[in-house]
């Protein structure tokens, strides 16, 4: 079989999977979880397979033309080049990980089949992505991913939390899809195709005629899609969904899409200096601004969303610095850990039976009860704080790396302002990020008070998957010695200066939150069981039975203040506050755009309804006051018809006369 053939079917797969899902999950339950893994499985397999053929080398391109459109072709295309192979095996290990997790976690959910479904949908979509040569035919997995996401993240649509981060979801991502689309039109004009290797011939010759306006088009749906600042707000809502579809959404789709894409078309945004310096800015501050929002967050899903986006912060600082390499080699090491961070907290959620940190921080034993969680989460938290050896810390260091290169001026990729921008926030950004992956690990883990509630041994489906990721997770990163063969041959070994800085920042982040975290476990008041109601430190009204309920700390007859040590608390001071509620840009979007789009409606509502439907009444009312004055001269009796007639002929005789008169 062929290499072209493999890679059709490795986004097909998934697809026909989705389809036999979505058409046999009523009447065919059984056949359901094999629908849902083996395709993917097989997806898998194949990809593998493509990269094995594809060997970081020449790249792979096949083309057909499906319909003649006119002036600019539309093409089913492949180009699968060292990033596309690699993304490929990427997506292919996160999806089947989640769809073999999501057979124990969704065990008892009775819309388990359009779940398992859509996961396959979605999968399928983000392929077409990765090996499309086209990209109209990119466009299509984009927008798929869209609708899937939409479903996906209201799964429990009874809930309102869950609808409106559905709705939030979509809304944000076509907010920036708009001008994606005019940006990509306007992208295959210039060239005068919409095929992938065109297009960047095209920029080499420098045929590109709008460079810079095109560049910042297309970064608007980069940034709805890969959740970067200021588009990223739908992302910590995204969270209302099952666990396992935020550690596909977060590791290796959709918000994977939009750095990808970037990666991919690098050479055109390079084509303009001052889109390079927006996009430094953009990850500047995304990547800081998300780690002191989850540095403040008590859901714990919602610390691994922000931490998501300050993740895809660093690789869009390194686009930013002109090195795909390194931003795809922190994709591939991010999609690991992250995937395995938000299923290892699914096992934690359903052992815990909530997402708080603040009840966690109220158990003891919770470790034990899920040792295979705690062991592989602090792997991942490990890596997520870049401590070497751990995956994290190379790939991390390779943005570093870049960054600090293109500041010192020994490259002419990017505008040194741009490494700049990249060096200082990502090196702030380091500090951050040990933080808050410090305070969850200690929140989670080391919590004291109640015993931890027993629900029995985890489904293995879902704690094998934890170990399989934990090993790319710990070793992924050693990998920076071969993969610049498949990365343009840029060198990803990690430079002394930042891998110093970047190291030694982390530790002070794990250190410092560590030592908050002991100073104000101290400090958490023990007030006695009777006395709770009345502290100063307590809600109103809480007694004994509520305290236990709550999983409130419980030592004899005494009990730790309702509000538990929280080291984030003190490190941010008064800006947790802030922090909490993502600096309140939420509420800024709903005065500047929700507010007066909500009183154009009104305004469109009241004209319409107050003013075109007058119109429209009185159009209706004359014609049926001048009916029903006729229908009262209709009254059926002779006499009267003929009086009337008498009487006029009476007038017309008067008239004649009178006017005889007068002449």
């Amino acid at each position: 079989m062929t290499t072209t053939t493999l890679a059709v079917l490795v986004p097909l797969l998934p697809f026909l999977g989705a389809a036999a899902g979505l058409l046999l999950g009523r009447t065919a339950p059984g056949y359901v979880r094999p629908l849902a893994v083996l395709p993917s499985l097989t997806s898998l397999v194949l990809a593998v397979l493509v990269a094995v053929r594809q060997g970081g080398g020449q790249a792979i391109n096949a083309a057909t033309e499906l319909t003649p459109t006119g002036s600019v072709p539309i093409e089913l295309a492949l180009h699968i080049d060292g990033f596309a192979a690699l993304v490929a095996v990427l997506v292919g290990v996160v999806a089947s990980c989640v769809q073999i997790y999501s057979t124990g976690y969704l065990r008892d959910d009775p819309r388990y089949p359009s779940y398992a479904a859509l996961v396959s949908l979605f999968t399928s979509a983000m392929l077409l992505v990765v090996y499309s040569g086209d990209l109209i035919v990119l466009l299509v997995g984009w927008e798929v991913m869209g609708i899937c996401s939409y479903f996906l993240v209201g799964h429990y649509w009874e809930t309102s939390e869950a609808r409106a981060a559905s709705i939030k979801a979509f809304l944000v991502t076509k907010l920036g899809d708009v001008p994606f689309l005019i940006g990509l039109f306007a992208l295959g004009t210039d060239a005068g195709s919409f095929r992938i290797t065109t297009v960047l011939g095209t920029v080499a010759s420098g045929g590109l005629h709008h460079p810079t306006l095109i560049a910042l088009l297309l970064l608007a749906g980069v940034a709805g899609k890969s959740a970067l600042f200021p588009l990223h707000t739908w992302l910590p809502d995204a969270m209302a969904g099952p666990t396992p579809i935020s550690a596909l959404i977060h590791a290796a789709t959709m918000v994977a899409a939009g750095i990808y894409f970037v990666a991919r078309l690098l050479p055109v945004f390079q084509a303009s200096s001052a889109a390079m310096v927006v996009l430094a800015v953009m990850a500047a501050v995304t990547m800081a601004g998300s780690a002191l929002a989850a540095l403040a967050q008590d859901d714990i899903k919602r610390v691994l969303a922000y931490s998501t986006i300050g993740q895809l912060g660093y690789m869009a600082g390194a686009l930013a610095v002109g090195d795909r390499g390194a931003a795809v080699f922190h994709l591939l090491s991010h999609g690991a850990f992250k995937a395995l961070l938000f299923l290892a907290a699914g096992v934690i959620i359903h052992a815990s039976g909530t997402n708080s940190l603040a009840v966690m921080s109220r158990m003891t034993g919770l470790r034990s009860r899920v040792p295979d969680a705690y062991w592989t989460m602090t792997v991942a938290l490990l890596a997520l704080a870049a401590i070497p050896p751990f995956s994290g810390f190379f790939s991390k260091e390779a943005v570093l790396g870049a960054a600090e290169h293109v500041a010192t001026g020994h490259t002419e990729h990017a505008p040194g302002s741009a490494g700049w921008i990249v060096l200082v926030a990502g090196l702030v950004t380091a500090v951050l990020t040990a933080a808050y992956a410090t305070r969850l690990w200690l929140l989670a883990f080391h919590g004291r008070g109640v015993e931890a509630p027993d629900h029995g041994k985890e489904p293995r489906s879902m704690t094998v998957v934890l170990w399989v990721l934990a090993v790319p997770s710990l070793a992924f990163g050693l990998a920076y010695g071969p993969l610049p063969d498949w990365f343009d041959g840029r060198d990803l070994t990690p430079v002394l200066t930042t891998s110093v800085l970047g190291t030694g920042l982390a530790l002070v982040g794990g250190i410092v939150t560590y030592g908050a975290w002991r100073h104000t476990t101290a400090l958490a008041p023990r007030i006695p069981l009777g006395a709770v109601a009345a502290h100063p430190d307590a809600d109103a009204g809480v007694v004994e039975a509520e305290a236990i309920a709550s999983h409130a700390p419980v030592f004899g007859d005494v009990a730790y203040a309702p509000d538990p040590a929280d080291p984030g608390r003190l490190l941010l001071g008064p800006l947790h506050r802030h922090a909490a509620v993502g600096f309140h840009l939420d509420a800024v979007y709903n005065v500047l755009f929700v507010r007066p789009v909500q009183a154009g409606a009104a305004l469109v509502r009241f004209l319409d309804r107050e003013v075109v439907d007058t119109y429209v009444r009185g159009a209706a009312a004359l014609p049926r006051l001048l009916g029903a004055a006729v229908r009262r001269a209709q009254t059926g009796n002779v006499q009267t018809y003929v009086s009337a007639l008498l009487a006029g002929t009476v007038v017309l005789v008067v008239a004649a006369l009178l006017v005889a008169t007068g002449a």
